[in-house]
């Protein structure tokens, strides 16, 4: 059976759909739910707790916020913000624990601390120093598809005008990009069974190229052919759902991203990235009964 290697842990592929629930140390994730307020923490533990009572499998901290526009954190803060919580909940809980940062150093330190899993937007394209950093450790990785950064990326309109090109195919696109992380991570030795990818909705895409993303999911599975690397759909609360539904709250769109995961799952998906822990669980379990293999030991 192939698993996803992330350090001590090893989460067998295939046969469910993992939580990982989203715990923003920032004081401006554009969901509203950091939890740094007046520059302390709130109960970090005790929401962490929550999130693995209501059925998370893995916890993704995140000192950083990746939301369009935010400000760019420095390394002191992120690090202020984030080891705190790692080394807490790595002592006190026994899931992964993910750091969601594009800076070498606050993975280096992370992972000195007990994170297991490293995930990076960038794809380690954003500091040259974090490929040497994940080549040192055994831990997970999340590489995902983006283009631009948080402050600046836009999204490609496709061109119209006769005799002119139209840009690639969307999901040639990230196929290709993910072909190139992929081959940078073996040539520094990073196993294939440690990475985790991610197609990146919501960073630099359209509201159609992110409904592309999940209706073409099955084919991203597939891009290489060989369906080996674990996949992680993100689209928890995002702006798309919001403007399908004419929903500028966030907090409103939570049955909007249940939609979302569960096309998610149907087409590949092995890990849904969520704030709303407790009832994405209950559409991953759902979702898992309808469209994966009878697993021995599970009743109706």
């Amino acid at each position: 059976m192939p698993v996803w290697k992330c350090g001590r842990f090893q989460l067998p592929l295939g046969v469910k759909t993992y939580v990982m629930g989203i715990l923003n140390a920032t004081p401006d994730s554009f969901s509203g739910d950091g939890i740094l307020r007046a520059g302390e923490f709130l109960s970090p533990l005790e929401r962490a707790l929550q999130m693995i009572e209501n059925g998370a499998d893995i916890l993704d901290i995140g000192g950083e916020s990746t939301r369009p526009g935010a400000a760019v954190v420095s390394l002191e803060e992120e690090l202020q913000r984030v080891i705190p919580l790692v080394e807490i909940l790595a002592r006190e809980t026994q899931i992964p624990i993910s750091v969601d940062t594009t800076k070498a150093e606050v993975a280096r330190q992370a992972l000195a601390c007990g994170a297991s899993i490293i995930n990076d937007i960038s794809a380690a394209t954003f500091d040259d120093a974090m490929t040497g950093v994940l080549q040192g450790s055994d831990c997970g990785i999340v590489w995902m598809h983006l283009r631009g950064t948080p402050q600046t990326m836009g999204w490609s309109t496709p061109v119209s005008g006769e005799g002119e090109e139209k840009p690639a195919d969307l999901v040639d696109e990230i196929g290709v990009f993910w072909r190139k992380r992929i081959e940078v991570a073996r040539e520094n030795g990073i196993e294939d069974k440690r990475i985790c990818l991610d197609a990146g909705f919501g960073f630099g895409k359209s509201l159609g190229e992110n409904l592309e993303i999940l209706r073409r999911g099955r084919e991203l599975r597939d891009f290489d052919n060989r369906n080996e690397w674990p996949i992680l759909s993100g689209t928890s609360r995002k702006s798309t759902i919001g403007k399908v539904l004419g929903e500028p709250a966030q907090s409103e769109r939570i049955w909007g991203t249940a939609a979302t995961v569960a096309v998610a799952i149907q087409n590949g998906a092995d890990i849904i990235r969520v704030h709303d822990v407790k009832e994405m669980a209950q559409v991953a379990r759902v979702t898992d009964a309808i469209v994966r293999p009878i697993v021995k030991g599970r009743v109706g």
